[in-house]
């Protein structure tokens, strides 16, 4: 399917490991340049290699804090400078934190706050004057599946998850007479690298029965356990949505949270 989105411009944050990565790659498939967001500079730099050198696109990466308050604004003034415009925003950057009422920790709950829902409300407020100038603009943020059947063991991640799916309709509103559709992304059990360093040990300490189990097993069962078609998602599976809500081939889809969770309605 040609996405119509050659030649384009996408910010994607948290794009050096996961559903960002997947998604900036779907992205240079279609031949859109890239400006790639993560902390860490190391490995974000060495994913703008790869994408670059595989796909021939142009690659700008920024290493940076998106929870810190002015980074979005620097972000995007990067991208302008580099490529003169900013067609497409995908707020991916967070992970699932693990813990209910009495086990989240402030800083966990602060942490996830700005990373998850400020960030994106920022980067949202940076990009819309690029985008209404060009009268086309495609927001996509990634939520949870939790944001719609939340689960008291992934509280903070959840709670955020549901204010993302309200904002993005808010704003979607907001925006839609001037050619900028905003969409999020509930995503059910996706397997990245965020489940085998910080889910898969929670569910050992919940689940005994898990204990002795190695990861690719426990993935495995939890698959089968807890989603109708019987396994975890693929990073692929949620870029692929992404890149099309992201596309000149959707004109029509706004304020819609789209659910990608295999038909499951918990995530653990």
């Amino acid at each position: 399917m040609n996405l119509g989105i050659a030649g384009k411009t996408a910010i994607v944050t948290g794009a050096s490991a996961g559903i960002g990565r997947a998604i900036a790659r779907e992205f240079a498939e279609s031949g859109v340049n890239l400006v790639l967001v993560a902390r860490g500079a190391e490995r974000l730099s060495a994913t703008a290699k790869d994408i670059a050198d595989r796909f021939g696109v142009e690659v700008l990466w920024v290493a940076a804090d998106v929870g810190d308050s002015g980074e979005p604004d620097r972000v995007v003034a990067s991208a302008v400078e580099r490529f003169g415009s900013v067609d497409i925003m995908v707020n991916n950057a967070g992970r699932a934190c693990a813990g209910g009422i009495m086990a989240a920790s402030e800083a966990d709950w602060e942490e996830m706050t700005v990373t998850k829902l400020s960030a994106m409300r920022r980067f949202c407020r940076a990009v819309i004057p690029h985008m209404r100038q060009r009268h086309w603009g495609r927001i996509v943020s990634i939520s949870s599946i939790g944001g719609i059947h939340p689960n008291y063991r992934l509280m903070v991640s959840h709670a955020l998850s549901a204010a993302i799916n309200n904002l993005t309709r808010s704003i979607a509103l907001e925006v839609a007479r001037d050619g900028i559709l905003v969409n999020a992304i509930a995503a059910g059990a996706v397997l990245t690298d965020n489940w085998a360093s910080n889910m898969l040990p929670a569910v050992r300490k919940q689940r005994p029965e898990f204990v002795n189990q190695s990861d690719e097993a426990m993935v495995k069962l939890l698959g089968e356990e807890m989603t109708p078609v019987g396994r975890f998602g693929q990073p692929e599976e949620i870029a692929a949505i992404a890149a099309f809500l992201a596309s000149d081939r959707n004109g029509f889809i706004t304020g819609h949270t789209m659910e990608a969770s295999g038909g499951a309605d918990r995530f653990m």
